[in-house]
């Protein structure tokens, strides 16, 4: 099924995000969260891999796994970063033979060692790996949006545009980059619209577990930390059972404020986290 229609209905559509484990470990250890995060009765899961396609095999394994053990639709990550036309094809060709249906279409991270030259084979932007996605076949497309602007970009209006371009060409719905001010997604919500883009957005939440995983987050994205959340820091970073506590309250008071404000979707990035996963459900009326 198109993950697209999930969105037809009146309520929220939550979904997960996991990854695979790295390659020296067993890919069992992934099966172990899926286990617990499917009784969270998720609308889907996406499934992530690393930066230059590193983990693809394992990707497309554990995606056929959500889809067609667990029967939870799934949405499998694409990057064209480090990949020609051949690749990607057979990319979607694995996926099509496993029942797979979704694709997160993404530029993706230069891998360290590969200059922009190396790195962008055949596709430059994500626009032109949908463009390619949606001529070939019949997937149904989701694309990133950045509520704060892209790191490598100083122009929000700029990156506006080229989030319609990428909707133009064929997505057909959009996953946010974290954020910890619902105020940031309200303001980038009212711009997409004047921009005319329409397809609905699912927001990607990530609950901050320890002040290194959000120094980490803060570098890598350039997400803002706004004051209530350094308050957390300041306070709980040298506890890390208090920490973690703060860090679970403070994403599910972001969730519920979301859904208040009737959002599309919420997309919780789990970092292969169950236990606290599940408690951001409790806490946000969304399991009991």
């Amino acid at each position: 099924m198109h993950i697209s229609n999930l969105f037809n209905r009146k309520k929220a559509v939550i979904s997960f995000e996991i990854f695979p484990p790295k390659p020296d470990y067993p890919i069992e250890t992934i099966y172990k969260t899926l286990e617990k995060l499917k009784d969270l009765s998720p609308d889907f899961i996406s499934v992530t891999y690393g930066a230059g396609g590193s983990n693809r095999e394992r990707t497309v394994e554990i995606a056929s796994t959500v889809k067609n053990k667990y029967d939870i639709e799934c949405l499998s990550h694409l990057t064209c970063v480090c990949s020609s036309q051949a690749d990607i094809d057979i990319v979607l060709d694995d996926l099509k033979r496993n029942n797979i249906e979704n694709v997160l279409a993404l530029r993706g991270d230069i891998p360290q060692g590969y200059d922009a030259n190396e790195a962008f084979m055949e596709y430059q932007y994500a626009a032109n790996l949908i463009s390619h996605i949606k001529a070939k076949t019949d997937f149904c497309i989701a694309a990133a949006a950045y509520p704060e602007g892209h790191i490598e970009s100083n122009d929000l209006d700029k990156d506006i545009e080229y989030l319609k371009q990428k909707v133009d060409v064929g997505v057909d719905f959009l996953i946010t980059q974290l954020f910890f001010d619902n105020a940031l997604f309200y303001s980038f919500r009212e711009k997409v619209l004047k921009a005319d883009i329409t397809v609905p957005i699912s927001i990607g939440i990530m609950p901050v577990l320890n002040v290194n995983q959000i120094k980490r987050i803060t570098t890598l994205c350039g997400a803002a930390i706004p004051t209530k959340l350094a308050h957390i820091m300041a306070k709980y970073g040298d506890h890390k059972d208090d920490f973690e506590k703060a860090g679970i309250e403070y994403a599910s008071s972001q969730v519920e404020d979301l859904l208040h404000n009737n959002v599309d979707g919420i997309h919780l990035y789990t970092m292969n986290k169950s236990k606290q996963i599940k408690q951001i459900m409790h806490h946000c009326g969304l399991v009991t």
